[in-house]
């Protein structure tokens, strides 16, 4: 019996931790397809998404990973919209001509 309550346990924890967070309503469907894109592509384990409040709109950066250095993460508006990217071999800060170290950190949408 406390096998099976074992078994039952880590298959329960796999499932709830693999589920990708919903995005907020009134987001783009666009971004469902982004982030699948990313999951299909990624080139590391632990790729994310991350959303942020910046220059007065919802965008959200897409984290590639810890698996390779100098890796860029594209920023995304709402509607798909490439913003640019931060970090990379450039080590990129700015996204139109300001620091995103003013953005506010909302939440983490999705991760592998």
């Amino acid at each position: 019996m406390k096998t099976l309550t074992i078994a039952l346990l880590l298959a329960l924890t796999a499932v709830v931790g693999c589920k990708k967070e919903e995005i907020l309503t009134g987001s783009s469907n666009c971004l469902d397809n982004e982030i699948a894109k990313a999951d299909r592509n990624a080139l590391c384990d632990d790729p994310s998404v991350e959303e942020y409040q910046f220059q007065g709109k919802t965008v959200y950066v897409f984290h590639p990973g810890t698996c390779g250095a100098d890796m860029a993460s594209p920023v995304l508006d709402a509607q798909c919209n490439s913003l640019g990217s931060l970090g990379g071999f450039a080590g990129n800060t700015k996204i139109n001509g300001e620091d995103f170290s003013s953005a506010t950190f909302v939440r983490t949408v999705w991760k592998k």
